[in-house]
């Protein structure tokens, strides 16, 4: 059986001075300051982290490029698999940002927008260096394809883009196996309605998701404890639990996190 994998990840944005920052927020809103992204890149390379997940969290609304710079610094400290995601729109952008040190782009408005930059990615670069990513949230009307039930309603799960802000009609499993038939490597599912709460993952989303298709799926937004990641491993099947705020503040450890899922038969490597 394949480890399941424990991956933190820093949201990054531009200070006030134009510098590199981590911020963490609720619901894609409220971002408060955290820390240097550099620096927080090297605790989690030494923390025993499996992967490292770098999103510039504004590039796309705000129409820039990825802080390629930070990401060559952050490349420097990381020596595990490090995917970085924010304003990529081109297969240039994916050349450039793979050049800059990362092992994985994550794309998510580009993709949406223009679909043949998933296939022209992977053929370019190879499947498993193209990450989709996906920011979901949860509808209660008409509009879905794959609907489930939520709490004892009747719920489908919309695909947004730049950041949350903006909704797209798009079915997030319908958008999943054509990302999938498209050439995508993995599946780093977020949800809008869990972010930022330490509630839980979104299982019904990350259940439906992980039913729908054989790509791996990263599981993303609501990570308040080892138990979390155990319930998304066990109830949805995902194939990683990415989490930041329970890590970013020391409220648990990755090594205790995965002593946890050990200790429950989650092969995780220790």
């Amino acid at each position: 059986m394949l480890t399941k994998r424990i991956i933190p990840c820093i949201d990054v944005d531009l200070d006030d001075e134009g510098n590199a920052a981590v911020y963490t927020g609720v619901n894609f809103e409220d971002l408060k300051y955290t820390g240097d992204p550099v620096e927080m890149a090297k605790a989690y390379n030494e923390a025993g982290a499996d992967e490292f997940v770098f999103l510039d969290i504004t590039a796309s609304s705000e129409g820039r490029e990825t802080m390629l710079d930070t990401v060559r610094a952050v490349a420097d400290e990381v020596f595990i698999p490090l995917t970085v995601g924010g304003g990529i729109r081109t297969r240039d952008d994916i050349k450039e940002t793979l050049r800059a040190g990362a092992d994985k782009v994550s794309i998510n408005t580009a993709a949406l927008e223009t679909p043949e930059l998933i296939t022209a990615g992977a053929t370019a670069f190879g499947n498993q260096c193209i990450v989709i990513s996906v920011d979901a949230r949860r509808r209660f009307d008409e509009g879905g394809e794959h609907y489930v039930d939520v709490d004892g309603e009747s719920c489908w799960f919309e695909c947004t883009v730049k950041g949350g802000r903006e909704g797209t009609g798009v079915d997030v499993v319908e958008w999943a196996q054509e990302a999938e038939s498209r050439g995508a490597g993995e599946l780093f599912v977020n949800s809008i309605d869990a972010d930022g709460t330490k509630d839980g993952y979104d299982i019904p989303l990350m259940r439906a998701v992980c039913d729908a298709v054989s790509t791996p799926v990263i599981a993303s937004s609501g990570c308040g404890s080892p138990e979390h990641a155990y319930e998304v491993f066990t109830e949805a099947d995902a194939d990683a639990a990415l989490a930041a705020s329970i890590f970013h503040f020391d409220e648990y450890s990755i090594e205790e996190t995965k002593q946890y899922l050990a200790e429950r038969d989650i092969p995780v490597r220790l």
